[in-house]
């Protein structure tokens, strides 16, 4: 019987670089960790990290909407204006940003390559 989701996981090529990017930068609680798998705690959700062996990632297509296929991990946000000026000086790009409707959003690459999103839901007045 499936009962829940145990994580969502993304593959890395330098393990400990990748867990200072999950853990420093975007905030996230190491559970545990080896030389091939980390788990962290993101806003109660499990996010796996996989280790290639030291091989590339492979290349995720992707534009200014995002990954162009696979999953993406979306993170949300009360203030993405602040949160991409944040991630700027950590080093990190945006590929891409739009304002919608129903929100708005941010496509960014790990260190990896692996693209996650942010979203700031409308404010509800």
């Amino acid at each position: 019987m499936i009962v829940g989701v145990q994580d969502v996981h993304y593959y890395v090529a330098d393990m400990p670089r990748a867990v200072a990017f999950y853990r420093d930068v975007l905030g996230m609680q190491v559970l545990d960790s080896n030389e091939w798998w980390t788990s962290l705690e993101c806003f109660g959700a499990r996010i796996g990290l996989h280790w290639t062996g030291g091989g590339p990632v492979p290349p995720v297509a992707a534009d200014e909407h995002g990954a162009r296929h696979g999953a993406t991990l979306t993170l949300r946000s009360t203030d993405l204006d602040a949160d991409l000026e944040y991630l700027k000086r950590c080093g990190v790009n945006a590929l891409g940003r739009s304002d919608n409707p129903w929100g708005r959003l941010a496509a960014i690459r790990d260190p990896d390559g692996n693209v996650l999103k942010l979203m700031q839901p409308p404010s509800r007045t």
